[in-house]
Formats: structure tokens, C-alpha cells, sequence
């Protein structure tokens, strides 16, 4: 089912798609939501970042980047537009960029 859940009860949401599915905790007396989860881990494409530049591999440097969410997340400086990464949205860390 569908159901719609107000944004501040949802752990994540900042990086949560229209297509997502999250768990639903809720009191089974009432049927009240009491909290929504997102996965730990979410896949997201990068819409804007500035280019790296040739050698930036070997560090552990990080620049900025913009999710297809909105999104803002330092990344490291290997990662371009377009890439598709993965996120740990409990805290928004860059975990892994992911071949498609």
C-alpha cells in the first residue's frame, strides 16, 4: 500500500526518490506511523560536480557534488557528473562510486 507520511517522521529523507520504498513503524493500536526508515544504503547519480582533475586519485581529498535529490555531499575528487554513487544516508558519507 501507499501511504503518506509527513517528511519529519522519515529517517533519510534527504535522499529518498519518489520511487523508493522505506520501513514503516507504526502502533499497531492506533495505526498511528510512528517513524519511516530509508535504507542504510541508496544509490544516487551525481548532477553537478566540477571536473577532477587527471592524478586527483591518490588522495584523500574531496570536493563538493549535487545528488539528483538536491542533495549537496562531498565526494571524493576521482567522481564527475554523471557518475552513479552510493550513499550511507544516515549520515550522507560517499560510500562507493557503482558500475552500472
Amino acid at each position: 500500500d501507499q501511504v503518506p507520511i509527513a517528511k519529519d517522521l522519515i529517517t533519510g529523507v534527504d535522499f529518498m526518490k519518489e520511487s523508493d520504498v522505506v520501513e514503516v513503524v507504526s502502533d499497531a493500536d492506533t495505526e498511528t506511523i510512528l517513524y519511516a526508515e530509508m535504507p542504510v544504503k541508496t544509490n544516487l547519480r551525481i548532477t553537478h560536480s566540477e571536473p577532477g582533475v587527471k592524478g586527483d586519485t591518490a588522495t584523500n581529498a574531496t570536493k563538493p557534488a549535487t545528488l539528483e535529490t538536491g542533495v549537496e555531499i562531498r565526494v571524493p575528487l576521482f567522481i564527475n557528473e554523471g557518475d552513479l554513487i552510493q550513499v550511507d544516508t544516515r549520515d550522507g558519507s560517499y560510500l562507493q562510486r557503482v558500475k552500472e
